[in-house]
């Protein structure tokens, strides 16, 4: 089972967190709640959490299915509910640009899989209400 580790270590909200294995988030409340810029917003994390489970699936996907991807950049926007507590994400939406020779018909069924089977993070936010929309872009690479 995965443990967790977190303690502060900056100021009233400046957390750090840390797994099993050492690796280490820093963590913080908005300035607006009194943080003071030392960590990514908890919430945000789960956005990030979006992209790098998604980003993973879709490079093993693309792999297996004999695509050369040079290079890998995703953005990931997302709206939270207003005026409620808690404010859960409503509306996420995923920018995937993909470089190199991919076909772009495979580069949308990996994006599909990623996103509707295989993430759990994906499926986390949107069992709590999220609508997930996608985008993919494929950019071929130029060879001087």
């Amino acid at each position: 089972m995965p443990t967790i580790k977190l303690e502060r270590v900056h100021g009233d909200f400046g957390f750090a967190a840390s797994d099993e294995n050492g690796h280490t988030v820093n963590m913080d409340s908005s300035p607006e709640s009194g943080g003071q810029n030392f960590g990514v917003r908890p919430m945000q994390m789960l956005l990030m959490g979006l992209a790098g489970c998604s980003a993973i699936d879709v490079i093993m996907i693309l792999k297996k299915q004999k695509q050369d991807v040079q290079d890998y950049k995703m953005v990931v926007n997302g709206d939270r509910e207003a005026g409620k507590e808690p404010s859960l994400w409503k509306n996420v939406t995923v920018e995937f640009h993909l470089y190199g020779d991919i076909d772009q018909d495979k580069a949308n069924r990996a994006v599909d899989l990623s996103i509707n089977k295989y993430c759990s993070v994906a499926a986390t936010l949107a069992l709590a209400g999220a609508e997930i929309k996608t985008q993919v872009f494929v950019h071929p690479v130029v060879k001087s």
